[in-house]
């Protein structure tokens, strides 16, 4: 059997986006994220809540209170969503895979990806 885990997070950062070879101003958001992973229960959960919490609060450090154009050629919610999902994959344990990652860009527009 396998089951998912869940956990959401919240940073704040700013960026500019281009869009149609125009870069809009800088402006700030809350990006709310939220991440789930699928595996097998094995000692009678899929992976620590705990765990999960460290390797996501480590990869969103780098995020968090900071201008993404100085880390991203063009920091669309997407390209965020997809460079945080990539390290979330490496981080995770053996037989624990990502499965879903939601990230907000304020309370109105997101992004979804499905593995």
């Amino acid at each position: 059997m396998k089951a998912r885990i869940r956990e959401r997070f919240k940073f704040e950062a700013a960026h500019a986006v281009k869009i149609g070879g125009n870069t809009e101003e800088i402006h700030g958001h809350t990006f709310r994220l939220e991440v789930t992973v699928e595996g097998g229960i094995e000692r009678g959960y899929v992976m620590d809540f705990l765990e999960l919490r460290a390797l996501v609060e480590e990869i969103l450090a780098r995020l968090d209170h900071r201008n993404l154009n100085s880390l991203f050629e063009n920091p669309t919610t997407e390209n965020i969503a997809l460079w945080i999902a990539e390290r979330v994959s490496k981080g995770l344990p053996e037989g624990v895979a990502l499965k879903r990652l939601v990230l907000w860009e304020g309370d109105e527009n997101g992004v979804e990806l499905e593995f």
